[in-house]
């Protein structure tokens, strides 16, 4: 459901959207699903891997991801994909397709890397916070009712200052952002919602955003 809904807002008929599974670690697992959960679509599927020997580049970051359509990120380690990205300036290609309007999305680590800062498990032991790619504004909270933790990790660090406000994610929920603004609330699941979260007064506020289902 999650990549028909991703090949739509392409606009394309059949659209080349490239997955970028950094944050499993190049999982084999994890691009066989992608390249099974594709099969029944219209699209042209993809896999871009970070752990590579140079050598078996033939093209440049810029040749692959700004030739795309939409770039899926996967879920995984925040942490440790953001530092491939840096290192390998994939980073700074992600900006230029953002900025030239290929679609981007994901789930988990792959809805918190866009986003200035969040919430990650990425670290051994706890839910700490970590800073994204920045391309949206504020914070990211993903598993927010599927994580016991989540909930009041994400309002501690937002009422102490250490995070800015910002949205919060159900499993199986998310936001399409346009121009860094909400506009469009989706859920696969009629339980799973998305908030947006914020201090005012000292106190937390949540704001349950409105959902429409995708199918």
């Amino acid at each position: 459901t999650f990549i028909r809904y991703m090949a739509s807002l392409t606009g394309k008929q059949r659209p080349r959207i490239c997955y970028l599974p950094t944050a499993t670690a190049d999982s084999e697992s994890s691009i066989i699903r992608w390249y099974q959960n594709c099969a029944p679509l219209d699209v042209v599927p993809l896999v871009q891997e970070s752990f590579i020997s140079s050598y078996r580049m033939d093209e440049s970051w810029e040749d692959v991801f700004l030739s795309m359509d939409a770039i899926v990120v996967s879920g995984g380690n925040t942490l440790n994909q953001q530092a491939i990205w840096r290192v390998q300036g994939i980073d700074e290609v992600l900006r230029q397709a953002w900025d030239e309007g290929i679609v981007l999305g994901g789930a988990s680590a792959g809805s918190l890397c866009w986003f200035e800062e969040g919430t990650t498990d990425s670290r051994p032991q706890e839910v700490s916070k970590i800073e994204g790619l920045g391309f949206l504004k504020g914070s990211h909270s993903p598993h927010y009712d599927s994580e016991a933790v989540r909930r009041p990790t994400y309002h501690r660090l937002i009422r102490s200052g250490e995070l800015k406000p910002g949205y919060a994610c159900d499993n199986d929920a998310g936001i399409l952002f346009a121009d860094n603004e909400v506009a469009r609330v989706v859920h696969t699941r009629a339980e799973a919602s998305v908030y947006h979260v914020s201090l005012e007064g000292g106190e937390i506020v949540e704001t349950e955003l409105p959902a429409e289902v995708i199918e």
